[in-house]
């Protein structure tokens, strides 16, 4: 088999309707969209989130609270999830990604301490709960702030 004697199953594709080619098709002159109006002419149509000149509902919906759009934000780990590294492991930030244990990396990483913590470990991230230091430290192992 080449890529070149391929073909797609029979009726899995269908020829698009050629709209404006004669009123014998069906979709002539007017081509589908009506008589007259905003929308039979080209670039005609409202914006997104119009409403005909009503007041939009993301205008109409109150606006509460304050984002801070400075705030530093971390990815969160539990110790419980670190029980996958063998023993001695130095759990870094490409360590946690290649695994597939972080997808974004943000500010970097916080470790939770939910979970117990089976092996010894030095991990390398940029915060700690008091939590999750303890029981690193109980199973034998480092937590370095990065």
């Amino acid at each position: 088999m080449k890529l070149h004697t391929l073909q797609a199953p029979a009726g899995s594709s269908k020829a698009p309707k050629r709209k404006g080619r004669g009123t014998a098709t069906g979709q002539g002159k007017t081509a589908g969209r009506g008589m007259n109006g905003q929308n039979s002419r080209s670039g005609g149509g409202v914006r997104l989130g119009f409403e005909g000149g009503q007041m939009p509902l993301y205008r109409r919906l109150p606006k509460r609270g304050f984002n801070n759009k400075f705030r530093t934000e971390y990815v969160g780990i539990n110790v419980e999830a670190l029980n996958r590294f063998d023993n001695g492991t130095e759990v870094t930030l490409a360590l946690l990604k290649e695994v597939g244990l972080i997808k974004k990396e943000l500010a970097g990483v916080k470790i939770l301490g939910d979970g117990e913590l089976e092996k010894n470990l030095t991990v390398k991230a940029a915060k700690f709960s008091k939590t999750a230091v303890e029981k690193i430290e109980k199973a034998g192992g480092k937590a370095e702030e990065i």
